[in-house]
């Protein structure tokens, strides 16, 4: 049975751009830099800026996608050692944002959980969002924690800092062929 909150429903959005936030963050941490230096946050807000309402909406729809394709690669890896995608990513999630009280308050990481769950379980994740109501601004940086954790426990499990970024660039590039 199909559902409404099924991906073929959402929006893809720009994925792109959400896989180059990801992929910028990514290359941050793994440089050994804790934060992100002045003059590329500052690109960063002024890119943020140039999107308008449009562009920011098709970034998030993007990040969402993101969440998603990451989910789907770690259910089929999870799969492939009978083991459930939910049971051992979920809590490890929760518990890292958890520890990050600065960029995801405690509020969002339900939120978070339930997106992760929701992707994990095959439904979109923007659309299981959006049935509670608009996304709040809140939410934004705990949206690209999500997809940059995802994104970084695939680079743990295959142990290749750029599979996850490789991985979402070739399929974007086969979706560019046809």
């Amino acid at each position: 049975m199909s559902s409404p909150y099924g991906p073929q429903n959402a929006p893809a959005g720009d994925v792109g751009t959400a896989l180059l936030m990801v992929d910028s963050r990514l290359r941050t941490i793994h440089s050994g830099k804790t934060e992100t230096d002045p003059e590329q946050r500052e690109l960063i807000k002024q890119f943020a800026a140039s999107l308008g309402p449009k562009g920011a909406n098709d970034v998030l729809d993007g990040a969402c996608t993101l969440i998603y394709l990451f989910m789907t690669w770690l259910r089929k890896a999870h799969e492939e050692h009978d083991k459930d995608v939910i049971e051992y990513v979920v809590p490890n999630l929760v518990a890292t944002m958890r520890r990050m009280p600065q960029s995801v308050s405690p509020e969002a990481v339900p939120t978070m959980a339930g997106l992760v769950i929701a992707a994990g379980t095959g439904l979109s994740p923007n659309l299981w969002r959006k049935q509670y109501g608009d996304w709040t601004k809140a939410e934004m940086t705990p949206l690209e924690a999500t997809a940059f954790l995802l994104a970084e426990q695939i680079n743990r499990i295959t142990e290749d800092p750029d599979f996850a970024t490789r991985m979402v660039s070739e399929a974007l590039s086969g979706a560019d062929r046809e």
